[in-house]
């Protein structure tokens, strides 16, 4: 089993910044891709952004050139600066990591908590 635990969110004003903090720990296991996911009040989940192990990053088109994901590796931990927010940023959001269980091999997407962030006009 992997855990998953999220951190860093709150209430920031428009245009302001916010930095969120994913931890994956657990049994041993190899991340393929870690990956921050929101869902606002009556919308579907979206992605905001993901990075896999060797580096590839994908952005969802509204947040391009302001959420900027970044990894340390070593400490299994992913990152997502989000700068410039706007009122539209409001949503929970969720880290996902897609990983394999050295003890099973199996691979699975886990996922955290979520933690509010809430951006104010």
């Amino acid at each position: 089993q992997v855990r998953v635990v999220e951190s860093g969110g709150g209430l920031v004003q428009a245009g302001g910044s916010l930095r969120l903090s994913c931890v994956a720990s657990g049994s041993t296991f190899s991340i393929h891709v870690s990956g921050w996911y929101r869902q606002a009040p009556g919308k579907q989940r979206e992605l905001v952004a993901s990075m896999s192990y060797s580096g590839i990053v994908n952005y969802g088109d509204s947040v391009k050139g302001r959420f900027t994901i970044s990894r340390d590796n070593a400490k299994r931990m992913v990152f997502l600066q989000m700068d410039s927010l706007k009122t539209e940023d409001t949503a929970v959001y969720s880290c996902a990591v897609d990983s394999t269980t050295w003890a099973d091999g199996l691979r699975t997407i886990y996922w955290g908590q979520g933690t509010q962030v809430t951006v104010s006009s």
